[in-house]
């Protein structure tokens, strides 16, 4: 099942402007405000799409790394479980291939990283062995996929409301803003009023903090769909390995791929790896001709298909990737 055309233009918008006001998405779609608003809420309730934040780091010292786990298959759901539970643990994936899940661990720090997080990750009960690669260079991540459901007028209408964000990182949130940061992870589009009305904050107050975390680069908005009804059902990541003269070479022609979700440059020896997301497994075959006559020096490891998500983002998902509403919030930067 896929979603609507009208579903998907929406969502395609929210993609493009997370923040949008329901006025100036009314002005893209040709639609009435209060009907996109409507509309949205079905769709953030049935768990088919949803807007969150997430907390980013200082770019200088944060720490963004790929772990992959062994653990005993009698105890699956219960590792799973409680590394969904670890808020640094941004994304939990189970592969069918030479692991048994995938996570994606993001920390203000090294010393956070390799002193508290992986030891934790370490205790689970059921973990069997885990090796971490750490991520050297983000050349494309999933923000910047879209449903590209929108018409050339739409997409217009959109440029001419919507600038590339020129706020710069400066700094995490005063810790008196924490209660604003977690509705906000829990849900991307809250205004003023609905986080005052959560938190308590007087709406002033919530309007003042608010505007103050969007302006500092704190928070990266997103919006994300359930995958198995977007029209792209399976997701495979690459691992390989090419010289570093090659990876321009091997980032431009990936960037070519519309179904692009992630590039990344990492240590270890498949030093580069990148997902991305298909109509069918027969893609794969294709996508691996077309990267490999563009980089002849490169090498590809192994190809993975994900067979669960049961984490994205810190959204927790249903088994057929619909959201199920509950939130793992990012931990307060010590």
């Amino acid at each position: 099942m896929d979603l609507s055309e009208d579903d998907r233009a929406l969502i395609n918008v929210l993609q493009l402007a997370p923040r949008i006001s329901w006025q100036d998405a009314g002005y893209v779609l040709g639609r009435h405000p209060t009907t996109l608003a409507a509309h949205w809420e079905r769709l953030r309730t049935a768990g088919l799409a949803w807007v969150t934040a997430h907390l980013l780091g200082d770019p200088a010292h944060m720490t963004l790394s790929f772990v992959e786990i062994d653990c005993e298959l009698r105890r699956r759901d219960e590792v799973e479980a409680a590394l969904c539970a670890i808020p640094e643990v941004l994304s939990v994936e189970e592969s069918a291939s030479n692991r048994d899940l995938v996570l994606t661990v993001t920390t203000p720090s090294w010393a956070d990283l390799t002193g508290r997080v992986l030891p934790q990750i370490a205790r689970i009960p059921g973990i069997v062995k885990y090796r971490s690669a750490m991520c050297t260079a983000m050349h494309a991540t999933a923000d910047r996929w879209n449903l590209e459901a929108l018409s050339a007028p739409q997409r217009a209408r959109l440029r001419t409301l919507v600038s590339p964000s020129a706020s710069s990182y400066a700094g995490p949130p005063p810790s008196s803003y924490w209660p604003i940061v977690q509705v906000l992870s829990r849900n991307g589009r809250a205004t003023a009023m609905e986080i005052a009305e959560a938190t308590g904050l007087h709406p002033v107050t919530a309007r003042r903090q608010l505007n103050r975390v969007l302006g500092g680069g704190t928070l990266l908005f997103r919006c994300d769909v359930a995958q198995n009804y977007s029209g792209y059902p399976v997701s495979c990541q690459w691992f390989a390995s090419l010289p570093p003269e090659e990876r321009d070479s091997a980032v431009a022609v990936l960037r070519g791929f519309r179904s692009l979700r992630l590039c990344a440059s990492t240590t270890g020896t498949s030093n580069f790896t990148f997902v991305m997301w298909m109509r069918s497994a027969a893609e794969v075959l294709g996508i691996e001709d077309q990267f490999l006559a563009a980089v002849p020096r490169a090498r590809i490891i192994e190809s993975s298909l994900t067979v669960k998500f049961p984490k994205r983002v810190g959204v927790m998902l249903n088994p057929d990737t619909t959201a199920t509403g509950e939130v793992v919030v990012p931990a307060l930067p010590r």
